[in-house]
């Protein structure tokens, strides 16, 4: 189930700890990815706090909002590059996309495989994708308060095995957010130096965000039809009600 993109809003752009977590999980897509001039960069879930420093570089960026999370104008004071869709069918050209990133993606959609098998469609066969999602042995994932506490926890290798049954291929694997989800001063000032520490050991997986890059397996292995690996929606998220649009520029 997503979060609406107002609270989203108010976390990364109105908290330090949102602060912190996008100029954590923005480190670790740069070290992944360096160079993206001249690609079409997309993102789906709320990837703004992750995209911005694409905007320039890249040939073209765009933020998917799913509609059950609501859509804000995004980059303030730039034109529009930010658009609500279905999270099962997005307005974007098969095979167009070099670039993909996830953030609050598979991990709060009642669809994740349907979701999937969007991102499969939309990766040329040459680009890459970035999934985030929160780490089920961490305290991220316990304290509420925060996103990754909301949404679908996972292990390193349950996110790999899900992306590998859609046609993905782990090719490198990350993590983030070593510093706690808390927000006094001492650990907002901290936040750096456990970050660095906890990049430093690479065999402990303490971080709070999983960052799974993967390429496009072409051809793509023989699978179930996609109606027979969708699980249908929890009964208790039925009717409820749409978030609103937000309407205040990031």
């Amino acid at each position: 189930m997503y979060l609406d993109v107002r609270d989203l809003r108010e976390f990364y752009y109105r908290t330090e700890l949102g602060r912190s977590v996008a100029h954590a999980l923005t480190l670790q897509i740069q070290r992944l990815w360096p160079d993206v001039a001249q690609q079409t960069v997309v993102g789906f879930g709320f990837t703004t706090p992750v995209l911005r420093p694409m905007l320039k570089p890249a040939r073209r960026v765009i933020a998917l909002m799913p509609a059950a999370q609501g859509v804000m104008h995004w980059p303030v004071q730039l034109p529009n590059v930010s658009v609500l869709c279905e999270e099962t069918h997005w307005p974007i050209e098969t095979g167009s996309v070099d670039r993909l990133i996830l953030l609050h993606g598979i991990d709060s959609s009642s669809h994740p495989a349907a979701v999937l098998e969007e991102c499969y469609r939309v990766l040329s066969e040459s680009g890459r994708a970035i999934f985030i999602v929160p780490n089920r042995t961490s305290l991220w994932s316990r304290r509420e308060g925060t996103p990754f506490s909301f949404s679908q926890p996972y292990t390193m290798g349950q996110v790999e095995k899900r992306l590998k049954w859609h046609g993905f291929t782990p090719t490198q694997n990350r993590t983030a957010l070593y510093q706690p989800p808390w927000t006094k001063r001492f650990w907002r000032k901290a936040a750096p130096a456990i970050e660095r520490v906890g990049q430093a050991i690479p065999a402990w997986r303490g971080g709070g965000a999983l960052i799974v890059e993967v390429k496009k397996q072409v051809p793509r292995p023989t699978r179930p039809g996609l109606g027979q690996i969708i699980s249908r929606p929890l009964g208790v998220l039925e009717g409820a009600a749409q978030p609103e649009a937000a309407s205040s520029r990031i």
